[in-house]
């Protein structure tokens, strides 16, 4: 996966797609963490703002690739791991701000524990760190993920322990394990590629953890301003995808009554908020992707080693409750 003859012990990947503003304390509080053993790699999705103007005058020591075009989250992350040095890798997006001490925090439980494969930050707002963005992600029975403690106080999240997956704001991954992977699914262009990503490991029977002193602020949405069209497109989309084509087959069945009801309640939201269209169309471009994807889904139920039911079992059953009070913390940040 790396072009690099030299190993390091982490590669740090950030993405950038005309994000000038965030990038310099994102660089530098990465930049003061890395030490001897670590790499820092810019990889810029095409920008026209001046990214790469401030960080090649700013940042010597970033090593910086640079694509022709907007490759989106998934194949830009994946453009930047095939030159990454890493035995670890490390996705950070570029409106965060890593707090010291959160690379060796979070690279911990995977040089501690080899079933660990993933470990996954406490996210909190740049604009408020008091309040959590994600301490990880969750699954729900009903075949759709959510953010851990999204909205709810910084102490909620004090306790570090396995998860159902990380979030790609601010994650890392063995490198071999990702590789394994054949990394994030470049189909997904953006949104739910980490999701897709924790399940497919999870299938394969590794671990994800939570890291609660591995603590980053996060601007929240800098590419995708809060609950956009895009965002919810691509959300719809690929939420169908992630949940045809990494469920297994007994679970489908358990699951798709409930998961029929939490489309339609999903429906009826965004309808209520003037986003109908965007969900109409997420949900359209999945039916007409579904080849493709029952054909991954082939490989993917191929390589399974967990069973069904430890699957179940770590998902959360009670979707209504998890998803109204997501969603009413997001609609309330739209709106404000």
């Amino acid at each position: 996966m790396s072009s690099h003859s030299s190993t390091v012990d982490v590669s740090v990947i950030v993405l950038n797609f005309n994000g000038r503003q965030w990038l310099e304390p994102c660089l530098a509080a990465t930049q003061s963490q890395l030490g001897a053993h670590g790499e820092l790699i810019l990889v810029d999705n095409a920008s026209t703002d001046g990214s790469l103007d401030l960080v090649r005058e700013r940042f010597p020591g970033v090593h910086v690739l640079s694509l022709d075009s907007n490759l989106g989250f998934a194949a830009g992350n994946n453009a930047g791991a095939r030159i990454a040095r890493g035995r670890c890798l490390a996705f950070l997006n570029n409106d965060t701000v890593p707090q010291p001490g959160w690379l060796d925090a979070l690279k911990k439980p995977l040089l501690e524990d080899s079933g660990v494969a993933l470990t996954t930050s406490r996210i909190v707002y740049l604009h408020d760190p008091s309040i959590i963005d994600s301490a990880g992600d969750g699954y729900l029975r009903a075949g759709g993920a959510f953010k851990r403690f999204h909205g709810a106080g910084f102490s909620l999240g004090d306790a570090s322990g396995d998860v159902f997956g990380a979030c790609g704001a601010a994650c890392m991954i063995r490198r071999d394990v990702f590789a394994g992977l054949d990394g994030f699914d470049e189909d997904f262009f953006m949104v739910y590629e980490d999701v897709d990503l924790s399940y497919r490991a999870r299938l394969r029977g590794h671990r994800c953890v939570y890291v609660a002193n591995a603590i980053v602020h996060h601007a929240g949405s800098g590419t995708l301003r809060k609950t956009s069209a895009t965002a919810v497109f691509y959300g719809q989309r690929n939420l169908e995808w992630t949940y045809l084509k990494n469920t297994p087959s007994s679970l489908l069945l358990r699951s798709f009554p409930s998961h029929m009801a939490y489309d339609a309640a999903a429906l009826l939201k965004y309808a209520s908020v003037g986003l109908l269209g965007p969900y109409l169309k997420g949900k359209w471009a999945a039916l007409k992707g579904t080849p493709s994807v029952l054909r991954k889904r082939a490989a993917v139920q191929n390589g399974r080693i967990t069973p069904a039911n430890v699957l179940w079992q770590a998902m959360e059953k009670n979707w209504i409750r998890q998803k109204r009070s997501e969603k009413k913390f997001d609609f309330g940040l739209r709106g404000s």
